[in-house]
């Protein structure tokens, strides 16, 4: 059954091919984005969020990890010693809530 399911992919992707369906789309010739922590998410999960948020509709855990890398930088662009403090406190918050996020999608996928 896998291989006749991999027989039918190639098809599919051959055909494509030779109806020059696969020419001009998006990132055609650049290098794939940089995603390292894609490394430590299932392959499946990838999948769903990349569609999704090609779709405008990002889950609540993707959505504060994007904040949570915002609030980095703005940290480390800070100068002032206050600024910084107030800027680390909204990291930790936002790294709290980004956890509690991760840990509910972990515990609802889990059989």
């Amino acid at each position: 059954m896998i291989k006749s399911w991999q027989r039918l992919s190639e098809q599919q992707i051959r055909k494509a091919e030779l109806e020059g369906k696969l020419r001009g789309l998006e990132g055609e010739g650049k290098p794939l984005p940089e995603r390292p922590g894609d490394a430590f998410i299932d392959a499946g999960d990838a999948v769903g969020h990349r569609i999704m948020a090609e779709a405008g509709a990002l889950p609540e855990e993707l959505r504060l990890k994007a904040a949570l890398e915002d609030a980095r930088r703005a940290w480390s662009a800070a100068t002032d010693p206050d600024e910084k403090k107030r800027r680390m406190a909204a990291i930790a918050e936002l790294e709290l809530k980004y956890q509690i996020a991760r840990e509910a999608r972990v515990k609802f996928l889990r059989p």
